[in-house]
């Protein structure tokens, strides 16, 4: 049967699928696409491809991409849906802003006596419900290895959050999906990182500390651990790990796992295999 939605995806890649040899260079300075299939490598080729058709990066004062800049930035984008249907996940904005440095975030909070509060902070990324996603470019170059950091899936996360309404940590989950074990994975893990820092504000926990500000921010920092990080992920909170499982419909521990074990770039004698540390940044 004839579909428009493939005819036109044909049309543009026609005439937009990202260059072979550029491709070629995407992947040697993404460690994180490492161990993907040929069909995996293809189709997310296309979808990088798509995803800089359909998104302007808009680089702000004297902040300039090359094309392998914006590749690298459309490949660690689309790598989270890989593996899901073509939904236009990604609807609600149309650019990203690139800031050449952190930048300060105008901020506004109302306190339990009502009273409303206005702050300057300083940030690497933000996501805006029906508006642009920011990025601060360090930490885009930042991005892209296996040390569980990753600055545009931890943005876009808030993005397929926001997909529902206000970001709460709770994507639209596939119908193969229960509500309730989303939620109880989530909250034990969240609630047990708050009692944590609540104990010692200090304390070095499994996980990134920011994942304990809000449910929202839990949802994006153990999505960028899902993908850059799994096997901490996987260690500090499996539950978790399963149900981001079954929502990305990839498993990145095994990738990784299976990585370290053929690859010597992944080995590392004193720790073994299972260790991210082994993973070349």
């Amino acid at each position: 049967m004839w579909s428009y939605r493939a005819w036109r995806r044909r049309r543009i890649l026609a005439r937009a699928l990202l260059d072979a040899d550029l491709w070629r260079q995407v992947r040697a300075q993404l460690p994180i696409l490492d161990g993907l299939t040929d069909d995996e490598d293809a189709l997310l080729r296309e979808r990088a491809s798509l995803f800089l058709h359909h998104k302007r990066l808009s680089p702000l004062h004297d902040l300039t991409l090359t094309e392998l800049d914006a590749a690298c930035l459309a490949a660690m984008a689309e790598l989270p849906l890989l593996h899901l249907e073509e939904l236009d996940w990604y609807r609600g904005f149309r650019e990203i802003l690139l800031y050449p440095d952190d930048f300060v975030s105008p901020q506004r909070y109302r306190d339990a006596a009502g009273v409303e509060h206005e702050y300057a902070e300083e940030r690497s990324g933000e996501a805006w419900h029906q508006g642009p996603v920011i990025l601060a470019w360090p930490g885009v170059q930042a991005s892209g290895g296996w040390d569980a950091y990753n600055l545009v899936i931890h943005e876009l996360a808030h993005k397929l959050d926001m997909l529902g309404g206000s970001a709460n940590g709770l994507p639209p989950l596939h119908r193969t999906m229960r509500v309730a074990d989303w939620a109880s994975a989530m909250q034990a893990a969240y609630d047990s990182l708050n009692a944590a820092l609540d104990a010692d504000p200090d304390a070095e926990t499994s996980i990134d500390p920011y994942a304990a500000e809000h449910p929202a921010e839990f949802f994006a920092v153990t999505s960028e651990y899902f993908f850059a990080g799994p096997d901490l992920l996987h260690a500090a909170f499996p539950a978790v790990y399963e149900q981001l499982k079954l929502f990305y419909r990839q498993d990145p521990l095994a990738r990784l796992q299976q990585l370290c074990a053929e690859d010597p770039a992944y080995r590392e004698e004193e720790t073994g295999p299972d260790q991210s540390s082994n993973a070349p940044a």
